[in-house]
């Protein structure tokens, strides 16, 4: 794919998880065991995102990639983010959260000009960009700091947008994905609308030619297999990766992946104001409803409210952020279940060689 991804020898990406799961040690963990480990800048401030570069650098020497927020400028209604703020008055009540004291009017940006500056000036071997494609610019000068870029698509005119703007590779994202759907605009007559990762592979492989790092769902060999099969050059996995013990992710984050008391996920934007797929909890079940397209501004309002269900041992009020395939997490070391993956890909490989074999017989 690049001179900058010649350490991926497995066509393994671990997910840039924003929130804390995707951390130094894991993304060091998963480059090291021979895949592409990924930062997650979202949701930092640009010194945070430095920092923990800095950390990751010293934990590997292999490539490792670095994901970016595109600015958000839509026009999130503020009366509708303040009806929804006196919706959640009984949830501020039971956690104890004054929600007046949470910013849903600052920043919408994410510092992200400020934190290209730093990719520019002291270049890492990727970066991929979620919730749109930057302008050409963008791509020129990361370029010649020997950068190799992605961009999250979720449909092929995204694809081809990303090709034209110039983009080196696509990350194709399909509605099967944990967390945050990375759709360039967010438009609710759309949610739920979604296309499933197969089929959206087949359709972007026809329009654009990109390389393609497929996600979406994906959590054994075998499914990475059937990607690569399907015309993508590597698999992305976040939830897979969630429940190691390098995660970030709060300890009762990764339980819930496989607690029988989570049965299934939904897109909702009951916690951020922007689709999201996580495990079906009681917030989600009594706000979802009404949460309104606001984005990050409803991100902001109910970061309070969020760290306390977490403090309080509460995973009902938590964002359990996950993938349909949940159910099969694995909580190994992340260097280990990297090994395991790649020994899955070529066994179902060698079975998909050996039908041919008898077929052409």
């Amino acid at each position: 794919m690049s001179s900058a991804l010649n350490g991926l020898f497995h066509p393994i990406v671990q997910a840039p998880m924003a929130g804390g799961a995707s951390c130094p040690p894991l993304a060091a963990a998963v480059s090291e065991a021979g895949g592409l480990g990924f930062l997650a800048g979202g949701y930092k401030t640009a010194d945070g995102m430095y920092q923990e570069i800095k950390r990751l650098r010293g934990l590997t020497r292999r490539p490792f990639g670095v994901n970016l927020f595109l600015p958000q400028y839509g026009h999130a209604d503020p009366a509708a983010v303040e009806v929804y703020r006196g919706q959640l008055a009984g949830e501020a009540g039971w956690y104890e959260v004054s929600l007046a004291a949470e910013d849903t009017t600052g920043t919408t940006d994410d510092a992200y000009d400020a934190k290209l500056a730093i990719l520019l000036e002291d270049p890492v071997p990727v970066v991929s960009f979620t919730f749109g494609c930057p302008p050409a610019a963008a791509f020129t000068c990361l370029r010649g700091v020997g950068t190799f870029t992605m961009v999250t698509v979720t449909s092929v005119a995204e694809a081809r947008a990303a090709q034209d703007a110039g983009a080196d590779a696509l990350c194709v994202q399909g509605i099967e994905a944990g967390g945050h759907q990375g759709t360039h605009r967010d438009d609710p007559k759309a949610d739920g609308t979604g296309t499933g990762l197969l089929a959206l592979v087949g359709q972007v492989r026809e329009a654009v030619a990109l390389p393609m790092v497929a996600a979406g769902g994906l959590m054994r060999g075998s499914q990475i297999a059937g990607v690569l099969a399907a015309g993508a050059d590597a698999a992305q996995l976040g939830t897979a990766f969630l429940a190691c013990p390098e995660s970030g992710a709060h300890a009762l984050h990764k339980k819930a992946l496989t607690d029988p008391l989570f049965t299934r996920t939904e897109l909702t934007r009951a916690f951020s104001g922007r689709p999201a797929r996580g495990l079906v909890n009681r917030f989600m079940r009594e706000h979802g409803p009404y949460a309104p397209a606001a984005y990050p501004q409803v991100h902001h309002l109910t970061a309070g409210l969020r760290r306390a269900a977490a403090e309080a041992g509460d995973p009902q009020g938590m964002a359990l952020w996950a993938g349909q395939g949940h159910r099969q997490a694995r909580s190994l070391p992340a260097g280990q279940l990297v090994e395991v993956l790649a020994a899955e890909v070529a066994e179902a490989q060698s079975a998909l060689q050996a039908v041919r074999r008898r077929s052409a017989s």
